[in-house]
């Protein structure tokens, strides 16, 4: 009859003797994943979404240093990794577009001086009502206007005030913000700087 083995002292084990070892996640397989996943997007991808490439769990500051030193082995191309409002895109470099508008020599659309003023009013005062941005202003706000930042998906509708006549809230959309290539508001250019960004993002769109 074999004696019995007697157990290990608490000091010598080590995590193997207790649970088996888990398989490593080959991260050079995933990067390339991530890469062609984001290649091939046309909208930005949240860290949510990115995250269900991945076979075993990641915290979001290990997938976001993996999205960083992907976006650093693009410094030298014609694209670059960038991440914006709603996550993280692949997009023309602005010195590149010049010689894309080559391909389609398209005009993109040039928003009016009062487009302009009422959406940099709306993003530098929001949440703000239309009687907000005709004070502001000092003139009255065609709905026309008011619609054709909605269609670009530039305002929303985010409440109410509470006032006489529940005027609505706007607010400028993370899509604003895409557009602009910013994270977040704090980012927002000087004023002057913003028709000039979204005309050459809608170059960069129509290419």
């Amino acid at each position: 009859m074999s004696e019995p083995v007697a157990p290990l002292p608490l000091s010598e084990i080590t995590p193997s003797d207790v649970m088996p070892t888990m398989p490593q996640p080959d991260m050079h397989q995933f990067v390339r994943i991530l890469e062609t996943a984001l290649l091939t997007s046309a909208e930005p991808l949240p860290l949510s979404e990115l995250k269900k490439l991945s076979d075993t769990p990641l915290e979001n500051h290990q997938l976001e240093t993996l999205l960083t030193e992907l976006s650093q082995s693009w410094q030298d191309r014609g694209v670059e990794l960038r991440r914006v409002a709603s996550g993280w895109q692949f997009r023309t470099r602005m010195d590149m577009q010049i010689h894309l508008d080559k391909l389609k020599p398209q005009k993109p659309p040039r928003y009016s001086r009062a487009v302009l003023e009422t959406l940099a009013i709306i993003a530098y005062h929001q949440p703000v009502t239309r009687g907000d941005i005709e004070e502001i202003r000092g003139v009255a706000v065609s709905a026309h206007i008011l619609k054709t930042l909605e269609t670009r998906g530039w305002i929303e509708v985010v409440g109410t005030r509470d006032a006489p006549g529940k005027p609505e809230l706007l607010a400028t959309t993370k899509q604003l913000l895409d557009d602009l290539n910013l994270r977040a508001l704090q980012e927002l250019p000087p004023l002057a700087e913003i028709g000039m960004l979204l005309e050459q993002d809608e170059a960069a769109t129509n290419a």
